[in-house]
């Protein structure tokens, strides 16, 4: 049923009547009636009832006052949508453009914002070796538009001296250019995270991508796979995100599996062939200059994750590492404050931060920053999960190489790869992974640390990445279901750690993000695939169900909220460590929810038959059900 009604006269008594905490969006927390008559424009009543009713309302109401309607058909629909159904729509119709971006003259004012950097500058930094984009900023930086634009070409060389000179001059890194069919550059488009998170970040995007291939945008998902060719190409990395104090890290290496679920969504004609064979080149070339060389590789073969850098990571609250940082301070007869700017200034240097700073960087460079599980000494193990993205990057150009190029590629110098090279690559890591890291008393992988020479023990979602990766055998895959699923299966879905192994928490040991007992869409959604390699395939279901179940509770009953991460202990949304929980502060709707958290609703979908799907609709706890 259609409701012709004034758009301003409704939102208006609506939040008068049920927004009492004044928070612009209606919720649980709300104290008003709960029931609400809407008012048409031939002066009919129509009752809706019950918060999530009313914040579906409040939503279609905001959306037709932001097409500048004042008056709307209101689609009864809409209003009482089933949750699922309604979460799905937003995501696909509405949450990817409100993520997507661009950097060229319409996308470079909205890429620009950061808050992470709490400067005036709009510096926009292009690589050495692209002349033409150069050329381009520079020209649009002379424009009324633009006038404030400042445009810095890179050295050849990018240093970590370098990135420290700049630091209070943070600006955005350029990516793909292109031209359209008039003949007009623009921007090679991707998808962000969301909230703080302003630019393409690395292992996002390939969750992201998943999101975006299961909705239909298979051009979008390319774009951002084109983007990490660029900066393989440009920058010598994919980086930590697009933001100049990113430059000397990179991020948890997924390109091959990117490539493979764009290419597999693609028509089989000759330029999508030539694609594949530049991209497979690029994964090539990222392997072996990051992950197979000088400093990620270490004497044991396997490799580590290393965030190169000098001081304190740029991005972070000035406040954060205040726990590191007091026992120097009162060592020195300083005030923390007058510690910290000294020692970002360069004006104390001290080998025991330096070296904590190393570590810390390298954590970031896993994806998983902040945890207990890497922090202090990331740089000195060799991860679970990098190993394990590492073998699929050596099962993955096998198989390429064998499917689609006859076996071997051959390079223009004359240099040639064959796939019976990378398998024999695989089989090699896979040997060490089991020596290193596989841990058969006890049933699961952990990180090894090659200075200490003893595996960490620490228990992490992580241990589920082998399965991901197809390099478990079926023997170690049955331990880790019977020993390490129990451990880290919670309500809400796979916590990030075990309580015991992340420690006592207390005023100088706080709280860290990607420990228990918060859960994160990534995690979920490689465990997901990984028991469903394995024929663990009601697990899989069972766990996704969980998650699912989580973001629908938590999104009927706070007005649509999606976040970027859950307490899957309690399941709720409130999470009070480290940056808070991006993607919880809008106003009366979200307009992006949260890249990754978008994605694992919409592949957690596709785990659930049709009875759970409906069981979703009316919010039955996963108790009731497994």
């Amino acid at each position: 049923m259609l409701i012709k009604c004034s758009v301003e006269d409704n939102l208006k008594l609506l939040l008068s009547q049920e927004d009492t905490d004044k928070d612009f969006k209606i919720t649980i927390e709300d104290k008003g009636p709960k029931k609400f008559f809407l008012r048409s424009l031939d002066g009919k009543r129509y009752e809706v009832a019950g918060t999530y009713y009313l914040s579906n309302l409040l939503q279609e109401l905001v959306l037709a006052k932001d097409q500048n309607k004042k008056n709307v058909e209101l689609d009864t629909n809409k209003i009482f949508e089933l949750p699922v159904e309604r979460i799905s729509r937003m995501i696909k119709n509405y949450y990817w453009n409100g993520l997507t971006r661009s950097i060229d003259t319409e996308g470079l004012q909205k890429i620009m914002s950061d808050s992470k950097a709490e400067t005036d500058f709009s510096i926009i930094y292009v690589p050495h070796s692209d002349s033409e984009a150069y050329q381009y900023f520079k020209r649009i930086s002379k424009t009324k538009s633009f006038k404030d634009l400042k445009v810095f070409k890179l050295p050849a060389k990018i240093t970590p001296e370098f990135v420290l000179n700049i630091t209070n001059q943070p600006g955005v890194l350029s990516l793909a250019l292109k031209k359209n069919r008039r003949g007009k550059i623009e921007g090679v488009p991707f998808v962000v995270p969301g909230g703080r998170f302003n630019e393409m970040y690395g292992w996002d995007s390939y969750f992201i991508s998943l999101g975006l291939l299961n909705d239909g945008k298979i051009n979008l998902s390319k774009c951002m796979t084109d983007n990490f060719i660029y900066e393989i190409k440009h920058y010598g990395k994919i980086l930590n995100a697009n933001r100049s104090y990113y430059l000397t890290r990179s991020q948890p290496p997924f390109l091959t599996s990117m490539i493979l679920e764009v290419y597999k969504r693609l028509p089989r004609n000759k330029t999508n062939k030539r694609w594949l064979k530049q991209a497979v080149q690029t994964a090539i070339k990222e392997y072996k200059t990051i992950w197979m060389n000088y400093p990620h590789l270490t004497f044991t073969g396997l490799s580590r994750y290393f965030g190169d850098g000098i001081g304190m990571p740029p991005e972070t609250e000035p406040t954060h590492f205040d726990s590191i940082l007091k026992p120097f301070a009162d060592k020195a007869n300083m005030s923390l404050h007058i510690y910290r700017q000294k020692y970002l200034n360069r004006e104390i240097v001290n080998k025991k931060l330096d070296d904590y700073f190393i570590h810390d960087r390298s954590m970031r460079e896993s994806g998983h920053d902040t945890s207990y599980r890497l922090e202090g000494r990331s740089a000195n193990l060799v991860t679970v999960d990098l190993n394990s993205l590492l073998f699929k990057y050596e099962v993955d150009i096998a198989r390429i190489l064998l499917e689609e190029f006859e076996g071997s590629l051959l390079y223009r110098n004359g240099a040639v790869e064959k796939s019976e090279d990378w398998l024999k690559l695989a089989k090699k890591r896979k040997l060490l992974i089991n020596k290193y890291l596989w841990n058969d008393r006890r049933g699961m992988f952990f990180d090894y640390d090659f200075v200490k020479k003893r595996q960490t023990n620490f228990v992490s979602a992580t241990l589920f990445y082998p399965l991901w990766a197809g390099l478990a055998s079926k023997k170690q895959a049955a331990k880790l279901i019977k020993i390490a699923l129990p451990l880290l299966e919670e309500s809400g879905g796979i916590v990030a750690s075990t309580k015991d192994s992340r420690g006592r928490i207390s005023k100088n040991r706080p709280q860290r993000q990607w420990d228990y007992p918060f859960g994160w869409a990534p995690h979920q959604m490689i465990v997901w695939q990984g028991l469903k390699n394995y024929g663990y395939n009601k697990i899989s279901e069972r766990l996704a169900y969980r998650w699912l179940f989580t973001i629908i509770r938590n999104a009927v009953d706070y007005n649509g909220t999606i976040p970027e991460k859950y307490d899957v202990v309690s399941r709720s949304h409130k999470v009070f460590a480290e940056y808070g929980n991006v993607g919880t502060e809008f106003r009366y709707i979200t307009k992006e929810g949260f890249g990754w958290m978008n994605a694992s609703f919409q592949i957690g979908k596709t785990y659930l038959s049709d009875e759970h799907l409906e069981a979703l609709n009316r919010l039955v706890p996963p108790e009731w059900l497994f």
